[in-house]
């Protein structure tokens, strides 16, 4: 017979187990979705017709934007699944999807071979993989904050964005790699931009594999003799119009500012600081490993201190900042202060990315959680994150640049009245109500 002891260590094996294996899913999908803004600058050209560079990239962002719109109906769709049938399958499901658009684009032609045939298949593949995208996060962040323990919540479910940092530092790595080792910038632009959606693909499979040996969460399963009708449903997810309002107004301006320092922000580099595409990758990886680092530093001091302070963080310093930051940026010559410029505000975004995930799961019953947390933050993301990009890019295109620095200023300073008058999700947290683990 088993100790009391033995067993605990088993439990806990088991919980780090599922958690590492739901975040090495997660990165693996997120790889596959930044593959495309990391090698933008290269393939751009090989989808539409030849142009200025400023003109092809926001073609290209403009297909990146659309992707987004899938997320609203992956995060609806996947939501759905996991409440209904359970985490583990929709975490499946999703990567699946994703494995199907990376193949896609390493596959397609280029403009020059089939004409609109060229761009149509791009939008497809993006379509696809931004409809896995839209559920991964819900179902992930879902899966994460059931796995983990009471006093751990935090640190654990920082590991989301812990390995969605790690799609794009791998997109980047592979880039480096092709770019200072084994290929010349013309062979990147030929054909060379293939070669990371080709690994995306493959990684996608071995994603598949290790998510389908993942154990179901405990809360998924004490709520199994709930009725299908509160079970993942529209008509039971509002009946918490409040927990909804407080999803979107606090993703509002993390998200903006999260894509506007880490997929946008190495086309700024080039585009409008003037470093070279070589330099723009090096800041990129080297600022995104250490924002990884921060987040589960950020995600321990929530549990110890509340989720609210750290939001709190967030929003007062990202709506003081954001303007003199990246005004600061777009003036700089220097290699080095553009990396610090670029630290620190990834240090302000922390606020927001290291406990966004368990933030929105503590404020749903189980029954909804997956689809509560997915469905409102991927509308969100859509119109606010998804455009990020091409919102910068026309601003500069009309020779108004910094009217975007305003309006991300203005986002963060909306998200920031939401985390004024919110309750602290620690001390009020639906998961407590589920069956403990």
């Amino acid at each position: 017979m088993q100790t009391p002891q033995v067993q605990h260590e088993k439990i806990s094996r088991r919980r780090l187990n599922a958690i590492f294996g739901g975040s090495i899913g997660n990165l693996v999908e997120w790889y596959d979705w930044y593959a495309y803004s990391a090698f933008a600058l290269y393939f751009s050209g090989s989808f539409f017709p030849a142009g200025d560079q400023t003109a092809q990239l926001l073609n290209t962002a403009g297909v990146f934007a659309l992707g987004f719109l899938m997320r609203p109906v992956g995060g609806w769709m996947f939501g759905r699944i996991a409440d209904k049938v359970g985490r583990k399958q929709s975490m499946t499901l999703s990567v699946l999807l994703m494995s199907l658009g990376s193949l896609l684009i390493a596959l397609t032609p280029t403009y020059s071979s089939i004409g609109i045939f060229a761009p149509i298949a791009l939008l497809l593949a993006r379509l696809l993989q931004g409809l896995s995208v839209g559920g991964e996060y819900g179902v992930s962040a879902t899966y994460l904050s059931e796995m983990a323990t009471k006093n751990r919540r935090g640190f654990y479910s920082s590991f989301q964005y812990v390995t969605l940092i790690g799609g794009q530092l791998i997109a980047l790595g592979i880039q480096l790699i092709l770019q200072n080792v084994l290929l010349t910038d013309a062979q990147l632009h030929q054909w060379g931009w293939r070669i990371p959606f080709a690994i995306g693909a493959v990684l996608s499979i071995v994603a598949l594999y290790l998510r389908s040996s993942l154990k179901e969460t405990n809360a998924f399963e004490g709520q199994k003799n709930t009725p299908d009708e509160k079970k993942g449903t529209m008509k039971e997810l509002l009946r918490h119009p409040k927990a909804l309002m407080i999803v979107i107004g606090l993703t509002l301006g993390g998200t903006l500012a999260f894509y506007t320092y880490t997929t946008y922000m190495q086309k700024f580099l080039v585009n409008t600081v003037h470093l070279s595409k070589g330099e723009s990758t090096l800041i990129s990886f080297f600022s995104l490993l250490i924002f990884a680092l921060l987040q589960p530093a950020f995600g321990a001091l929530s549990d110890r201190i509340g989720r609210r302070p750290i939001l709190l963080w967030f929003g007062i310093t990202g709506t003081l900042f954001t303007v003199p930051l990246l005004t600061t940026l777009s003036h700089t010559t220097s290699l080095w202060g553009a990396f610090f410029l670029l630290m620190a505000a990834l240090l302000i975004v922390s606020g927001y990315t290291s406990i966004s995930a368990i933030v929105k799961a503590e404020l749903f019953p189980a029954e909804i959680r997956a689809l509560g947390v997915g469905l409102p933050f991927a509308l969100t993301v859509a119109i606010f994150g998804g455009t990020a990009e091409y919102i910068a890019l026309w601003f500069k295109n009309a020779g108004h640049e910094q009217y975007y620095y305003w309006y991300v200023t203005l986002c963060v300073l909306l998200s920031l009245l939401v985390y004024l008058f919110m309750k602290e999700t620690k001390t009020i947290s639906k998961i407590d109500e589920d069956v403990e683990g």
